[in-house]
C-alpha cells in the first residue's frame, strides 16, 4: 500500500504525465493506493472540484483514523515546530495517517521531509 498527497493527486487527475505520477497509475492498477482523509478534504473543498473528481476520490480506499490519532499528530507537529521547522496542520495530519498505518507517502511537497527525518514518515522514492 502507498498513500498519495494532494501535491501529486491534483496533477494526476488533471492529466499530467510524469515519471512520479506513473507510480500512481501502478498503485491504482494494483488496488494499492489509499488516501489520508485530509487529502480528500483538501481536494474537494476547491470550487474546481468536478463531479468526476468527487466520484474518483470517493471510490478509493481511505486510511482510518486510529485511536489517539489527534494526540500523536499534535505531538509530532509540536516536535517539528520546537525545532523551528515547518509543520502545517494539513501536512501534520497527512503524515500522521501514513505513520499510523505504516504506509509510504507519494508526494511532491518537500515539507514532508521533516516528518520523515524526525517522526517516522516513510516517503516513496
Amino acid at each position: 500500500m502507498v498513500a498519495a498527497d494532494t501535491s501529486v493527486l491534483i496533477p494526476y487527475f488533471n492529466g499530467e504525465k510524469s515519471d512520479d505520477l506513473k507510480v500512481l497509475d501502478y498503485a491504482l492498477e494494483l488496488s494499492k493506493l489509499v488516501l489520508p482523509p485530509i487529502v480528500i478534504t483538501e481536494i474537494l473543498r476547491s470550487p474546481k472540484a468536478t463531479p468526476l473528481l468527487i466520484y474518483n476520490l470517493s471510490s478509493l480506499p481511505k486510511l482510518k483514523i486510529k485511536k489517539d490519532y489527534w494526540f500523536r499528530a499534535a505531538e509530532n507537529g509540536r516536535l517539528l515546530l520546537e525545532k523551528g521547522l515547518k509543520a502545517a496542520l494539513a501536512d501534520t495530519l497527512i503524515a500522521q495517517s501514513c505513520i499510523d498505518h505504516d504506509v509510504q507517502l507519494i508526494t511532491r511537497d518537500g515539507d514532508f521531509r521533516h516528518f520523515a527525518k524526525y517522526c517516522g514518515l516513510k516517503i516513496y522514492k
